[in-house]
């Protein structure tokens, strides 16, 4: 008698709704397809990590349509044993553990396919984190990054993504004798308003003249440019071009 086995699949969602591949050159230096969202699909359900470890039936995820959907494998894995292991890692899968950039719903999905399939997740979903952070312009995304990181531990769907503010708690209303926070977000204008373009092609010069003296890579030109000019124009301090996330 053949041993049963189901279907694995990862269910790919861009939380930007396009707007990162359209947007982020210009505020990054650096583009960036999308801003991943994913879940693993077994069972006839989408296993996803937002306020906890999360499960609806395939087809009802609040993020909309996939948009791709990778075939990982097949997995001999029994759904109440499947369950059993959800239940094991839970504790490192809470509300209090979500982090956008080092432990998401990425880093949930990447784990869950070793267990079933024995195989990651595609790089370029796990390298999404790194590949942000490491852009010159970074530290101007932070709010907007906090905002959405703030949205995906309360399993709430993201809106259109914009560069707004953290939300801040003021009274809201009582809930079982607590009172609950409300979430009120302020919507920012461009960080670089009207100087864009000047400091864009102050940036330029500088990188040019960095790179003219032979002693640092594009890279660390690159970053050093950008942070000499933001700071020029006030945009960035040294305690914030100084953080280490």
């Amino acid at each position: 008698m053949t041993e049963k086995v189901e279907k694995v699949s990862l269910h790919v969602y861009d939380l930007s709704q396009g707007l990162a591949k359209q947007v982020s050159n210009s505020l990054l230096g650096k583009a960036i397809e999308g801003i991943w969202h994913t879940g693993i699909v077994v069972y006839g359900i989408e296993y996803y990590f937002g306020g906890g470890i999360m499960q609806t039936p395939v087809g009802t995820a609040p993020y909309g349509t996939p948009i791709e959907m990778i075939e990982l494998g097949v997995t001999k894995v029994k759904q109440d044993a499947f369950e059993a292991y959800l239940k094991e890692i839970s504790p490192r899968y809470t509300h209090e553990t979500y982090s956008l950039l080092k432990h998401n719903c990425n880093t949930f999905s990447n784990e869950v396919a070793q267990y079933l399939v024995g195989k990651t997740i595609p790089q370029y979903i796990l390298d999404l984190p790194n590949d942000v952070m490491n852009c010159p312009l970074a530290p101007l995304m932070m709010p907007m990054i906090q905002n959405l990181e703030s949205q995906l531990r309360d399993n709430e769907v993201p809106q259109a993504l914009q560069l707004i503010a953290p939300y801040a708690p003021s009274e809201g209303s009582k809930s079982d004798g607590e009172v609950k926070a409300t979430k009120v977000h302020e919507p920012l204008v461009d960080p670089l308003g009207n100087a864009r373009t000047q400091v864009q092609e102050d940036i330029a010069k500088e990188f040019a003249a960095l790179r003219a003296q032979g002693t640092l890579s594009p890279s660390e030109a690159a970053a050093l440019a950008t942070k000499n000019v933001m700071q020029r124009y006030g945009f960035l301090d040294n305690s914030t071009t100084n953080t280490k996330t």
